[in-house]
């Protein structure tokens, strides 16, 4: 760069700074741009030493890049001076616009702190301007686009030495420098901008690569399951439609592709299951229930849903994995029946028996009972009617009542007479006559006749009656809804099938059957109400003659 003193710059210099700027702006990566900027001060502003000192993340300054001495770039590049250091010299010394230049009689005090320096020492200057080896010029860098420069963020500093005129620069050179370090600061901000999107490109690309990598073995994972795997939609009205069947599923279930398209698993569910798989779909998790195929049968299925988020909407679709479950569902069904039912005739067993009239049966006063008792002597109103039933004698906003249990209390019909109670009857059946035909014929002849009876009995009762198998040759018959005469009918009825000629080993033989009609309420245990329908049962089988028994 020619002196300042001459009243005119060579156009060859002009040239040279402007082709130092635009190579700055052009420079491949941040390290090249802060080279090129360090370059371009030794070609182009005439200086022999130039250093960048660019701010890192946490405030400090480090030696970015150095030019015109092999021997201090690889001493300091790299080092790190602290920001306390690096403000202390800038508000040091002489400001020329903004540029700052602190005189060797001045920098002495900076010779021990922690910014990475390479100073030597000279004789004191012969005239006024001369340059001192241990003069200092530094020119700030400030982000761009705002107005005076030093109003934005501090992004490095460049430290200049050694002019090759020997002189302290004058006007013009100070006012190249500082404009030299404001294009110098658009392009380091330009280059880190640039290698910002450059690694966020690459690492959105990998994240793309890896994205692509994931939906591919989902893909793989969906379509070739050996279990039945399904994506349906979750929440709006479309809730549970099926989006996607993998084939497993689809043989599974006998249906193609296409048509489980058209479904949601609302509409493939057993009725007696769809409360489970609201229940599924809602919270996610894993249920048990009957899916229906295309042949019109249902299949028994473990179906175990996981919620699928979206970030910016929340829950979005379910993904379903179905497993065939039938075998082991049988298997748990005919173990079932097994525990609760007789395995010769297939009648429920002495527990299950138990179980089902302990289940009408409360064994202390209910709630609604003492409730009823008490409003009875707040009200002075009876509680309760002849059979047992609470009337309803509520005053309006009486609704507090309504949390009394639901349970209907099992009652018995009172007196010799019909009065038209109904109650759970409990029929208490011994056959006549069968140890002789398991003493005459054998015990496969005793169990033909007792599969028999059983067939029979079942026969003449109603569906929701129970037919059970006590034990030896006692049955016990539960019939709910029945009156005094009811029950005495049943009985004749039961007692007019079972006296039938029934075949057995190749011969025809014939039993008796002796009944007893107990009646079940509340407040009895299971065995107190079968130990007085056998009772009962003995009461009439003592009454009538022996040799009458047998043919009823």
């Amino acid at each position: 760069m020619e002196s300042e003193s001459e009243p005119y710059v060579r156009l060859a210099s002009l040239r040279q700074l402007h082709q130092v700027m635009a190579d700055m702006n052009t420079a491949r990566s941040l390290a090249d741009t802060l080279q090129t900027v360090a370059n371009g001060v030794v070609t182009a502003l005439g200086y022999e030493l130039a250093c960048v000192n660019l701010v890192r993340p946490d405030g400090d300054l480090v030696v970015a890049a150095f030019s015109g001495n092999q021997a201090a770039e690889s001493l300091i590049t790299g080092r790190v001076g602290s920001r306390e250091s690096w403000e202390r010299r800038l508000s040091m010394g002489e400001t020329w616009g903004d540029l700052v230049f602190i005189p060797h009689t001045e920098g002495w005090v900076l010779d021990d702190d922690d910014v990475p320096q390479w100073y030597t020492d000279g004789p004191a200057p012969r005239f006024e301007d001369e340059w001192h080896p241990s003069d200092r010029l530094f020119a700030p860098m400030y982000t761009p686009g705002v107005q005076g420069g030093q109003c934005g963020e501090l992004i490095g500093v460049l430290s200049v030495d050694r002019p090759r005129n020997g002189r302290r620069p004058g006007a013009w050179g100070r006012e190249a420098l500082q404009m030299y370090a404001f294009q110098a600061a658009i392009a380091i901000s330009n280059a880190r901008l640039r290698s910002n999107m450059q690694r966020a490109l690459v690492r959105l690309e990998r994240e793309q690569q890896a994205l692509r990598a994931s939906e591919e073995s989902f893909r793989q994972a969906f379509e070739y399951a050996p279990s039945g795997m399904a994506i349906a939609e979750m929440g709006g009205d479309q809730h549970g439609r099926i989006l996607r069947t993998n084939d497993a599923l689809c043989r599974l279930l006998g249906r193609p592709a296409s048509a489980m398209r058209r479904y949601s698993f609302s509409d493939l569910v057993h009725p007696e299951d769809i409360g489970t798989l609201l229940r599924t779909s809602a919270e996610g998790g894993r249920a048990e229930l009957r899916l229906g195929r295309r042949d019109g049968t249902y299949l028994w299925v473990s179906l175990r849903n996981s919620v699928v988020a979206d970030a910016a909407d929340g829950p979005r679709f379910l993904l379903t994995h179905v497993e065939d479950i039938e075998e082991r569902k049988r298997r748990e069904l005919q173990l079932a029946h097994r525990a609760s039912h007789d395995s010769l005739t297939g009648l429920p067993n002495s527990a299950e028996l138990r179980s089902r009239l302990s289940s009408r049966l409360c064994q202390q006063r209910s709630t609604h009972t003492a409730a009823l008792e008490s409003i009875d002597s707040a009200f002075g109103h009876p509680a309760f009617d002849a059979n047992g039933h609470g009337f309803d004698f509520r005053p309006v906003g009486a609704e507090a009542f309504d949390t009394f249990d639901h349970h209907v209390h099992t009652v018995t019909p009172e007196g010799e007479r019909d009065d038209g109670t109904k109650g759970l009857a409990v029929l208490f059946c011994d056959l006549d006559g069968f140890k002789s035909i398991n003493d005459r014929f054998g015990h496969n002849a005793g169990d033909a006749v007792l599969i028999e009876v059983a067939r029979r009995l079942s026969q003449c009762v109603r569906d929701g009656d129970t037919v059970a198998r006590l034990g030896g040759d006692e049955f016990v018959i539960l019939a709910d809804g029945l009156g005094k005469a009811d029950a005495a009918d049943l009985a004749v009825r039961l007692r007019s099938e079972i006296i039938q000629p029934i075949r057995a080993e190749g011969r025809a033989v014939r039993v008796g059957a002796s009944f007893g009609i107990g009646w079940a309420h509340c407040g009895m245990t299971a065995d107190e109400v079968l130990k007085s329908a056998d009772e009962r049962m003995y009461v009439e089988k003592r009454s009538r003659p022996k040799q009458h028994r047998r043919a009823g």
